[in-house]
């Protein structure tokens, strides 16, 4: 078993935005704006294994594999030219925290369990619900408070898994700000419930996620975030100054055919997947004030193209259309994109 990994990114070129809070000026949030690039650690961690894989111990910065965009997030494990942006939308992603897991695969039974830092509620809003809530406006992560997240994988059926993800932790008072007597008893507990498939037979491949989640005292929450000063050069406050909902969900279907095993020349060598895509998500599904967010209920439908040359490189075509409540114009697009996933292994 690897007794270590890492994952880096390293990004250029745009602008950057950096906050932090200065705790000469009363705690106020000041934000620098500048140019250049960064270095994102995603993932280090160690690994130690015992009983012949069985049971596995890994520690550092590590994925949370809390739905399919998490468990499943490298470019070839989707059709779309983006991740599927329902789960997109509503959970944190590529969801990477440092923490502790327990992990290990038992005949057909994959099975992981995380302990780790909680999520950030300043960050929640109601259009990502907590989708930033893994990222810091600091230069460095807070634990004030703590999570844990469980996966079980089964690959009973030949080409098939089925996935069960779930993650509970409180989400409030991980942040330098302090809050007043009166919110002694809030902690805004997420709870989070995903189902994912997979299925790769007959030269068809079929994925489905399906994610649901509950966030206890979103009202009293959105009332301490409003209180703080709107983003400015001044203030650089992350809230969103918005309702945070307290349900969301995420259902999405792909399926797509290799017309390319069709061709006895090619198919060996060469994959050629015309797919299509369905899903509805809304990150405001309950919440104070439902009414005014009528456009955060998105259904999507996807059709396009994905051509392999050779095994890690992926050429994606797609066009989509996102179909929106009464009153709002639907948003059709075409995307291109050309993707690598290579692994380098000793």
């Amino acid at each position: 078993m690897d007794p270590m990994g890492t994952e880096i990114e390293f990004e250029h070129g745009g602008t950057e935005n950096a906050v932090e809070i200065d705790a000469d000026e009363s705690g106020e949030y000041e934000a620098e704006t500048e140019r250049g690039g960064e270095v994102a650690l995603e993932q280090f961690w160690i690994n130690k294994a015992f009983w012949g894989g069985k049971f596995n111990i890994k520690a550092g910065e590590i994925i949370i594999p809390v739905g399919e965009i998490n468990a499943y997030h490298m470019p070839n494990d989707f059709f779309s030219v983006y991740r599927s942006e329902g789960e997109a939308k509503m959970l944190p992603n590529t969801w990477h925290q440092v923490g502790i897991s327990l992990w290990g695969r038992i005949s057909d039974w994959r099975y992981e369990a995380i302990f780790t830092s909680g999520l950030d509620a300043e960050r929640f809003g109601h259009n990502c619900y907590v989708h930033y809530g893994a990222t810091s406006p600091y230069e460095y992560k807070l634990g004030n408070v703590y999570a844990g997240a469980a996966r079980i994988d089964n690959y009973s059926i030949p080409g098939v898994r089925l996935s069960l993800s779930g993650y509970y932790g409180y989400t409030f008072k991980n942040t330098e700000r302090k809050a007043s007597a009166s919110y002694d008893k809030i902690h805004g507990a997420l709870a989070i419930g995903s189902f994912g498939l997979e299925m790769k037979r007959w030269n068809w491949i079929v994925r489905g996620n399906a994610t649901y989640s509950h966030l206890a005292d979103a009202q009293k929450m959105t009332t301490f975030m409003n209180a703080y000063p709107k983003h400015t050069q001044q203030d650089g406050s992350p809230s969103k100054h918005s309702p945070i909902a307290s349900n969301a969900y995420s259902v999405g279907l792909e399926a797509g055919y290799n017309i390319f095993s069709q061709i006895s020349s090619l198919s060996d060598k060469q994959k050629l997947y015309l797919f299509g895509r369905y899903e509805d998500y809304n990150t405001y599904a309950a919440g104070r004030q439902k009414v005014a967010y009528k456009y955060d209920r998105v259904k999507r439908m996807a059709v396009g193209v994905n051509y392999s040359p050779i095994r890690q490189v992926t050429i994606k075509g797609e066009y989509s259309n996102r179909f929106l409540s009464h009153g709002y114009n639907n948003e059709p697009s075409v995307s291109l994109g050309i993707t690598y996933a290579g692994w380098f292994l000793k």
